[in-house]
């Protein structure tokens, strides 16, 4: 299985059967998305906010009624100086838009409509495929193919000709190659649905749609992710995804980007760092990780100065003090950690 052993950290198998429950631990595997946020946390009108990450149009755009931004607001209300400064580090960056599944047209289109006016570039993470998350923390997704048709339809026409960067679809590839975790009859629709997204994403003006390949030490072998990657229409996107949501470094995505790059035909990629400050929980004592792991920092911040051709950006893709999941005392998925978050600063130094 082209030495699968890490995703988004160690997790617990799989609700399924006794005999994929028992492949999933034989191969100790990691994995499971957070995620990132709903279709409740309004765009917000464009900012002055500073931001890095200079695109083909300025910069990223900085969302101003985020949950840090909202966090923000309130310690400094109550006076807490020095928690503010931490949680301004979050804040001031700029983070992904995961959209939701309320109205992703309406959605889609504040945030993208806020970030042209701003003269900015959206950051979008679309994270509904049915069959997510293997039954974790992030399960859910789409009722079915044609919801999630429907549903990245409406995407696309609230994204329209503005500017997007497009994250597709965080460990949707990679779970695919894990026995237990999609059922194996729905396997090729899920490789026809994200070709069908990358096709209708890709063909907008002004997108870019960068397909998720998961993480250094996920699919060790990145000759693993080569078929899965061209059956789900790589060849249509701009590029592919490195460590959304984990805290691998970006040494080791960026050797393993190149190589996996290498095989697809020198496609560009982009890392999330985050959280990756630290790097990843030594060892595999815990098997949960890559949940709420403590002692973890934030990584460099987000631009497209990354100094080598093959990487087009440094994100924050994962949104950086939202929980992923509730454990180590942390809130439910994409809810606001606090002292997490406090944490991930302050350790950045």
């Amino acid at each position: 299985m082209y030495g699968i052993d890490a995703g988004r950290g160690q997790r617990r198998p799989h609700r399924g059967t006794k005999a994929a429950a028992a492949a999933l631990a034989a191969m100790a595997l990691l994995g499971a998305c957070s995620f990132g946020g709903d279709e409740k946390e309004g765009a917000g009108p464009p900012n002055s906010r500073p931001s890095v990450g200079q695109s083909s149009s300025g910069t990223f755009w900085v969302n101003p009624d985020s949950k840090a931004a909202q966090t923000l607001t309130r310690v400094r209300d109550e006076g807490r100086a020095d928690e503010a400064e931490l949680v301004e580090a979050i804040a001031e960056q700029p983070v992904g838009q995961w959209i939701g599944t309320e109205d992703p047209e309406a959605e889609t289109r504040r945030v993208t409509e806020a970030a042209a006016a701003a003269d900015r570039t959206a950051l979008l993470v679309l994270y509904n495929i049915p069959h997510r998350d293997c039954g974790q923390y992030s399960q859910g997704g789409a009722a079915d193919a044609n919801a999630y048709r429907n549903w990245i339809d409406r995407v696309v026409a609230g994204i329209g000709d503005r500017e997007a960067w497009v994250v597709l679809e965080p460990d949707a590839l990679p779970h695919l190659l894990v026995p237990g975790c999609v059922p194996e009859e729905f396997h090729e629709e899920q490789y026809t649905l994200l070709r069908e997204a990358v096709g209708k994403l890709g063909a907008l003006p002004n997108t870019r749609v960068y397909l998720d390949a998961g993480n250094p030490r996920w699919v060790r072998d990145p000759g693993g992710l080569v078929e899965p990657l061209r059956r789900a229409g790589v060849e249509q996107a701009h590029g592919f995804s490195l460590n959304v949501s984990n805290y691998q470094t970006t040494q080791s995505n960026a050797e393993y980007g190149k190589r996996l790059s290498a095989m697809i035909d020198g496609k560009p990629f982009v890392i999330d760092t985050s959280r990756n400050g630290n790097g990843p929980v030594a060892g595999h004592e815990d098997e949960e990780a890559w949940c709420n792991p403590p002692g973890r920092a934030l990584g460099e911040r987000p631009t497209t100065e990354t100094g080598d051709e093959q990487i087009d950006a440094y994100l924050w893709i994962k949104r950086p003090g939202e929980s992923d999941g509730t454990c180590k005392g942390g809130p439910p998925a994409g809810e606001w950690h606090h002292s997490y978050a406090l944490e991930l600063a302050r350790n950045a130094g």
